[in-house]
């Protein structure tokens, strides 16, 4: 069954953003400027590619959306970050309505739309555990008696971490949070257009069943000085430093590594 994850590289969206900006020249400004997009960088290379580069189930497609108006520089240096990485496409488009476009690429991905498929989406700046693709398959085998009975469906892997990323390391707090866009899959029928950015996250599972797993941490939600989300007043999540054991941890379920994060946060 293919599994197709969507991933936006600071794509200028009509929409779609909690930040709103007057036209969308406004916007573009804002999601290029530099010193944005070297947060959004270092993330990206940090926590949002090594989890996907270590998949136990490696096969999987990952469409990354970009602007067609990013700076040459900043496409040859994504372009360069992800060349290793065969399941890796890169999209350019205009400026559009967020879910209409989001939409339309994710059933131009499938190889066989009278087939059913996983999907997932996967934000710049978070990770998700190294067996995701493997356990999200494996639940769909599981509940096959369910799923077969419905167009679409969800899998929910609701445990993961909050974490900030610096040159000092890494802090973080593990967390319960149901229906998060990392780790956050869907099963859709053989036949059917819905994708899972028909829905917002949070609210998929009033339009389908949904399966929540618990058992283990799937995600890390990285807070940053760029979220979306945070850049209005939010309630504060408290974070400490990883222990040695967590650092460990963090290396093993996320491919998320210290020295590799000091490195790349300490560089000018």
């Amino acid at each position: 069954m293919q599994v197709i994850g969507l991933c936006r590289f600071s794509y200028p969206a009509i929409g779609g953003f909690q930040v709103e900006h007057d036209s969308i020249e406004a916007r573009i400004a804002y999601l290029y400027a530099e010193a944005r997009l070297e947060e959004r960088f270092r993330l990206f290379e940090t926590l949002a590619l090594p989890c996907l580069r270590e998949q136990t189930d490696q096969d999987f497609d990952l469409i990354v959306v970009i602007g067609n108006s990013l700076p040459p520089h900043h496409e040859d240096r994504l372009r360069a970050l992800v060349a290793d990485m065969p399941q890796v496409q890169i999209r350019k488009e205009p400026p559009r309505k967020q879910r209409e476009v989001m939409k339309e690429i994710l059933n131009q991905a499938r190889r066989d739309p009278k087939q059913p498929c996983l999907q997932f989406r996967h934000d710049d700046d978070d990770a998700i555990s190294v067996d995701f693709v493997e356990r999200l398959r494996a639940t769909v085998t599981d509940c096959r008696g369910l799923f077969r009975n419905h167009k679409t469906a969800a899998v929910d892997f609701n445990k993961g971490f909050v974490a900030e990323v610096s040159a000092d390391g890494i802090s973080a707090t593990e967390v319960f949070r149901p229906f998060y866009v990392a780790a956050l899959g869907m099963y859709v029928r053989g036949g059917c257009p819905l994708t899972i950015m028909n829905f917002a996250h949070e609210r998929i599972p009033r339009f389908m069943p949904a399966v929540s797993i618990s058992d283990a941490p799937m995600w890390v939600r990285s807070h940053n000085g760029s979220n979306d989300s945070r850049q209005k007043p939010v309630k504060a999540i408290e974070v400490e430093p990883l222990t040695p054991a967590q650092e460990g941890e963090f290396e093993a379920r996320f491919a998320i590594r210290r020295d590799h994060v000091a490195s790349v946060f300490s560089s000018s």
